[in-house]
């Protein structure tokens, strides 16, 4: 794929760790998953790699939660909920909210812009913290 352009043993875990949860990860956490097998490993080069996958589209900031800038490898158009209590970040459905182009047509020359994508997030309590 052109787009993991020279990855490297260390980029190569650092995606594979953020593309197998759907937790959204944080920095700090892919950090703490792979220090036990990658004792070389800086919090340092996490974040750069990181900002890299955000760069050539393979993933994406849910925005800082709790202090943590938060990640996510599905690159699909999808709403999030964030949890107002513990802060956990879901995946909604698509199916929810999409309101395709044709609102991107609206936007575009209602508000004269270019709309390229966008992203809605719920905030409420997850049914763990109901």
């Amino acid at each position: 794929m052109q787009s993991k352009r020279n990855f490297s043993a260390k980029r190569e875990a650092i995606y594979a760790a953020l593309a197998s949860t759907t937790l959204h990860p944080s920095a700090e956490w892919v950090y703490e998953q792979l220090k036990p097998e990658l004792p070389g490993l800086s919090l340092g080069t996490v974040y750069r790699n990181l900002s890299v996958f955000k760069e050539i589209g393979l993933a994406r900031s849910v925005g800082i939660i709790n202090g943590q800038e938060r990640f996510d490898a599905n690159m699909m158009q999808h709403p999030h909920f964030i949890c107002q209590k513990c802060f956990r970040i879901l995946d909604l459905p698509a199916g929810y909210y999409s309101p395709g182009k044709n609102l991107y047509k609206m936007l575009e020359r209602e508000c004269d812009i270019s709309v390229e994508m966008h992203s809605m997030t719920f905030y409420g309590l997850c049914s763990r913290c109901r």
